[in-house]
């Protein structure tokens, strides 16, 4: 048992700051502006699902499906820290609250609904560091299998999982009540601040991603 909780602990922290729950709550939120609370909250729930499942098959399978396409993790990381950073750039530079206002009418749920997955779950809830972190856990199974049988190892590191989907769809649900309580021009301020984390995550990721793919290229004498 004890095995099994410092397993949990160690997955939940190595996993949730990458996710980051509430800092990714004010990202959704300035994307879904113009919507009512009700889709908010419906967003939140396939949000949390989507992840749960990406967290689950990136642990499961993931390493798997890597070694089968050929795709190495630095190249994971330099495609995602791309995608990441322009979605931060967008949101950071957007127009100002009254042209969103402006716009808000076209903003129609089922388009919304549309990009539950893409974008709002891949890549900026559990983008490609979440993926690499999750496949990175999986891969040292071996070194908790041999304080505990893998079985403990695998149903700790799934509740962790599920853990963190619940703090999605908390944060994400009631990211409007945070909204009211900030103020819109503090919301406002929190929105660009979170867009901004989002650009330097994302450039981040990218950068680690040629980092590694340059320190494995054959140097000259």
């Amino acid at each position: 048992m004890a095995t099994a909780v410092n397993t949990f602990l160690i997955v939940l922290a190595a996993i949730f700051p990458v996710v980051n729950p509430p800092g990714s709550a004010l990202v959704f939120l300035g994307l879904t502006r113009g919507s009512t609370a009700e889709t908010r909250r419906i967003l939140a729930r396939r949000i949390a699902v989507n992840s749960l499942f990406v967290l689950v098959g990136s642990f499961l399978l993931g390493a798997l499906v890597l070694e089968f396409y050929g795709i190495s993790i630095p190249i994971l990381r330099v495609a995602g820290g791309l995608i990441v950073a322009v979605s931060g750039w967008k949101l950071l530079n957007e127009g100002s609250q009254k042209d969103l206002d402006a716009s808000a009418g076209d903003v129609s749920r089922a388009d919304l609904m549309s990009q539950a997955f893409y974008p709002l779950t891949l890549p900026l809830t559990t983008g490609p560091g979440t993926i690499a972190v999750t496949i990175s856990i999986a891969l040292s199974r071996a070194t908790f299998a041999e304080a505990s049988g893998g079985l403990i190892f695998v149903l700790a590191s799934v509740a962790a999982i599920g853990t963190i989907a619940f703090s999605i769809w908390l944060c994400f649900a009631y990211a409007v009540r945070v909204q009211k309580f900030l103020g819109r021009g503090s919301t406002e301020i929190a929105i660009r601040l979170s867009a901004f984390i989002l650009f330097c995550l994302g450039v981040q990721i990218l950068w680690s991603g040629v980092s590694e793919l340059l320190s494995s290229l054959p140097r000259g004498s």
